[in-house]
């Protein structure tokens, strides 16, 4: 297959995507995204074997911002697109807009990606591994910019959570979507009922690994503006491991 400027995919929302409600669950959605990046990654000769094998480098998800306008049901069909941005010196922009059969907009985001050294896990120059993209696509997903995460007020510790067997992938460290889940536990089951996330924006400092135990603290201070901020530190080195910045919306 030639190279594309934009991949697409159709996705049936699976009984195992969905949460209590019936509706797709957040982190479903970011393992779909991952998906589809790597769909087009191996479409332009830059696929996770390809890296590792000529380059002894990974994919590592290093910050997204997702907006959701609907959640999808179970057992609905939809449609993502996914296309990249001319990288930067050290990240490879790419956005991704998630649509139902009719067309209509179910969630857009935009994404930074970066390769890390398999055996040093340090960050590597994109030039040691970009070959060049067909003709980009201009238009982004969302206008914004990525990154001014931090908390506005105290910050709460939650609870701890052990990384283990089924969270992590291929890569050996807590995958991009189990994060996310991580962060959704931070929430009882009655404001699951109530609230849903109307945006999220994660930042992954620092790779997590089997072992670690990572506790989680809460900002609610800007909860009057339906802002939530949460982030993860290792108990290990009590280092960040990521930020998030939640927006909320009633059901």
């Amino acid at each position: 297959m030639e190279p594309v400027s934009s991949y697409s995919k159709n996705y049936k929302v699976e009984v195992d995507h969905v949460d209590f409600n019936g509706s797709l669950k957040l982190s479903s959605l970011f393992t779909y995204f991952q998906d589809i990046a790597g769909l087009h990654s191996e479409n332009l000769n830059m696929g996770m074997e390809t890296l590792y094998e000529n380059h002894n480098v990974l994919w590592v998800l290093a910050r997204i911002r997702v907006d959701i306008i609907r959640y999808p049901l179970l057992n609905e069909e939809i449609i993502i697109d996914t296309w990249p941005q001319e990288p930067d010196r050290v990240g490879f922009a790419r956005d991704f807009l998630a649509r139902d059969i009719q067309g209509n907009i179910l969630a857009k985001a935009v994404s930074t990606w970066v390769i890390i050294d398999v055996n040093t896990r340090r960050l590597k120059k994109t030039k040691s591994v970009y070959t060049g993209y067909p003709p980009t696509v201009k238009e982004r997903a969302i206008d914004c910019k990525l990154g001014n995460l931090k908390p506005r007020g105290p910050l709460e510790m939650v609870y701890k959570r052990t990384v283990r067997y089924s969270d992590i992938d291929v890569n050996k460290h807590l995958n991009n979507s189990k994060y996310v889940d991580f962060i959704m536990d931070c929430f009882s089951l009655k404001d699951h009922e109530k609230y849903s996330i109307k945006s999220i924006e994660v930042n992954y400092s620092k790779e997590a690994l089997p072992g670690d135990s990572i506790i989680i603290y809460k900002d609610i201070s800007e909860v009057n503006s339906n802002l939530i901020y949460i982030e993860g530190i290792n108990e290990k080195d009590n280092k960040l491991t990521f930020k998030t910045q939640l927006e909320l919306e009633a059901k």
